[in-house]
């Protein structure tokens, strides 16, 4: 199975700005939905956001107006503009693909999941 390679994850300071991108090595995701996972120590994985193959955006209400998705369909990959970063940002951020569905957040739709990109936000 084919796994995504998350890159662009780092250590910034409240406010900052960091970019998340992703790509998936050998494999197109024609018609699927990408989305952005993140996972805090000692928590769950947790819905960020989603993007469509026609370009339907949903993002989770903490991230609202701080975060955009998008994606170039020519080239396969996914990105998440994060901005105004938090503390409680922090976490280790994963994307992931599923086929289209209404099941936008269900994490157990999604498949090709990678190692992951560690983003670190300092008070």
């Amino acid at each position: 199975q084919v796994q995504m390679v998350e890159s662009g994850g780092g250590l910034v300071q409240a406010g900052g700005s960091l970019r998340l991108s992703c790509a998936a090595p050998g494999r197109t995701f024609n018609s699927y939905i990408m989305g952005w996972f993140r996972q805090a120590p000692g928590k769950e994985r947790e819905f960020v956001a989603a993007i469509t193959y026609s370009g339907g955006r949903y993002h989770t209400d903490s991230v609202k107006g701080r975060f955009t998705i998008s994606r170039d369909n020519a080239k396969n990959t996914v990105d998440l503009q994060m901005n105004s970063l938090k503390p409680e940002d922090t976490a280790v951020y994963y994307c992931a693909a599923k086929p289209p569905s209404a099941k936008i957040v269900d994490i157990d739709e999604y498949c090709c999941w990678g190692q992951g990109t560690q983003v670190t936000v300092s008070s």
